[in-house]
């Protein structure tokens, strides 16, 4: 009995944390009147019909096209960060070389600086390259640890685990490479799952880059097929039908971080307590 207050409050704060979800999920079903009507998630009626409406779109392409696009983009890029990102910090935490903290403070600075800013030079340096309205501008800089961030997590992961364990990995005939892949990634294995699925968010919801770098149509990811339900002059689209596929495309990330939850959480709070 002492601890209900502790467990009414935790609820109350999991309804309010849920509910924006569950409203999203009830608007979906619910007319254009109805959503701007009322605050209640649950609809009226319930048609299931709209979700098939909205899996067309409102272009030539149905959402399992952009769905396709989608992963398009977010496999390579996430398996190169993750590999990049890796041996980066491998490099960092457990060798010595020339200009180390020179280069650490690089990294520690690209950290800092705002994404925004490199729009511009990015955009025309693949231009000159071309390859635009090409993936390969959203996927090969993942290759060139581009987020500092996953570096310098897995930096203080790897300084966690012994380094015992590398010498007992090479006493045994383990190379460098051996050492990393089988014995230090296991042990850091909450850490790299937390930066895929990092990368997969990110990605996943990535509007402006697709935007800037992707011309056709028919190549567009899902965060600019959803912009494309609404209209040019901003009025007169329906609002469900948006919901909706915004209900669909969420799919994909709610079941990746449900799968990854373990993981994922276990990995930001050890990152947290060794930070």
């Amino acid at each position: 009995m002492k601890k209900l207050p502790l467990y009414l409050f935790l609820t109350a704060a999991a309804v309010v944390m849920i509910y924006p979800l569950l409203w999203l999920l009830g608007a979906s079903f619910k007319s254009n009147e109805e959503i701007f009507s009322t605050i209640w998630f649950m609809p009226e009626d319930i048609d299931f019909n709209i979700y098939r409406h909205a899996w067309q779109t409102v272009t030539p392409y149905n959402m399992g096209h952009y769905f396709l696009n989608t992963f398009g983009i977010i496999i390579p890029k996430t398996i190169f960060a993750v590999i990049s990102s890796v041996l980066v910090a491998y490099g960092f935490a457990r060798f010595d070389f020339p200009l180390k903290r020179f280069f650490f403070a690089l990294l520690m600075g690209g950290m800092l600086m705002p994404s925004i800013v490199t729009v511009m030079p990015s955009y025309l340096m693949w231009s000159k390259l071309g390859f635009l309205d090409t993936y390969i501008p959203l996927t090969l800089p993942s290759l060139f640890a581009c987020e500092g961030m996953f570096v310098f997590i897995l930096i203080q992961f790897f300084k966690g685990v012994p380094r015992e364990f590398d010498e007992a990995a090479r006493i045994d005939g383990c190379g460098t490479l051996k050492t990393l892949f089988f014995i230090l990634i296991p042990c850091i294995k909450p850490a790299v799952v937390s930066i895929a699925v990092f990368t997969f968010l990110w990605t996943m919801n990535d509007f402006l880059n697709p935007l800037i770098m992707i011309q056709s149509v028919e190549k567009y990811p899902l965060s600019l097929a959803l912009r494309l339900s609404v209209d040019s002059t901003g009025q007169g689209y329906e609002q469900r039908k948006i919901i909706t596929m915004s209900v669909i495309g969420l799919i994909p990330s709610v079941a990746v971080f449900s799968l990854a939850q373990k993981k994922f959480v276990s990995g930001i709070t050890a990152g947290g307590l060794s930070g």
